[in-house]
């Protein structure tokens, strides 16, 4: 009763062997036939520079999706199929994605290229982990130099377009300085200069911009605070007339209004940009609009003129 089954179980097994022979070939496999660059970023601000300059001679896509985080996102299978499928795959490193090394063990030598465009800005440690804090984007300034490393591949892997590349980064680079003028002006006379983050994203643009920033978790938002490092924020945030506390959108708040209740003060947004939802990207945010929202929250937080 059962040899009718028995060719279709063989179809099934033959299917699940093709497809783990695709897996793990997938660095081999046909790139999309088409004349524009194939780029892989690794999270979001990386998706948007490269878009920004690649413009209509690349086809970006994002590692991880909208609304994940990225300290904790695995790529999926399809998502390798794709990073095996592009020219060059775009990352931060430092640590932020836990992927990489993996990725990097099974890429074959010339295909897809990785860009570690975090390498060499990433240096300080902004809490007790003693970790090197990845968030360097936060940094219109050190932001610049992460587009400036994309643009130098794209001109490499194709230089025939080199104008186009140039053209597209000179704008994306101005709109970063007009950017890093706006935080300087706006954020130079404060009565306040510390800020409670919900995680320590925030140190490169805190050092920048002459802050201080005290954050309730560690470089990555998942790791729980304990209660006396909890009780150390509050005994701050009283001490310092602290009026806000700061959250974000891809992690649960109610840590955050746990400690704004405790102290009698309010919650703000302040987007560490890891990434945004699909809401936001209906809604036409992008990095300079929400860099810019982060700059009115801290106006306010500060209690700048």
């Amino acid at each position: 009763m059962y040899k009718k089954y028995i060719p279709l179980a063989f179809l099934i097994l033959a299917v699940f062997a093709l497809m783990r022979w695709g897996f793990l070939r997938g660095n081999e496999a046909p790139r999309e036939n088409t004349e524009k660059l194939q780029v892989a970023a690794s999270f979001y601000p990386l998706y948007f520079f490269a878009q920004e300059i690649g413009g209509d001679r690349a086809e970006v896509f994002t590692v991880t999706p909208a609304g994940a985080e990225p300290h904790e996102y695995e790529p999926t299978a399809w998502d390798i199929s794709r990073i095996y499928g592009s020219d060059f795959l775009v990352v931060n490193g430092n640590g932020l994605e836990p992927w990489l090394q993996n990725i990097q063990k099974n890429l074959s030598a010339g295909k897809t290229k990785i860009i570690i465009v975090g390498e060499g800005l990433a240096v300080r440690s902004f809490s007790e982990e003693e970790v090197i804090d990845p968030h360097v984007w936060l940094s219109p300034r050190l932001a610049s130099e992460m587009a400036e490393k994309i643009k130098e591949e794209f001109i490499a892997q194709n230089p025939e377009h080199v104008a186009v590349y140039e053209a597209n980064a000179e704008i994306l680079n101005g709109k970063l300085g007009a950017l890093d003028e706006e935080y300087s002006t706006k954020l130079s006379e404060c009565s306040q200069k510390s800020i409670v983050t919900a995680h320590a994203a925030f140190g490169y643009l805190a050092v920048e911009y002459g802050l201080a920033q005290v954050a309730v978790t560690g470089i990555s938002p998942d790791i729980e605070p304990s209660q006396q490092e909890l009780a150390k924020i509050v005994d701050f945030a009283r001490q310092y007339d602290i009026r806000y506390i700061f959250f974000e959108t891809l992690v649960s708040p109610k840590l955050a209004e746990v400690l704004a209740r405790e102290v009698g003060a309010k919650t703000l947004v302040l987007n560490p940009l890891e990434g945004l939802t699909l809401e936001e990207i209906r809604a036409g945010k992008d990095y300079f609009t929400e860099m810019k929202t982060n700059l009115n929250n801290l106006k306010i937080a500060l209690e700048c003129k």
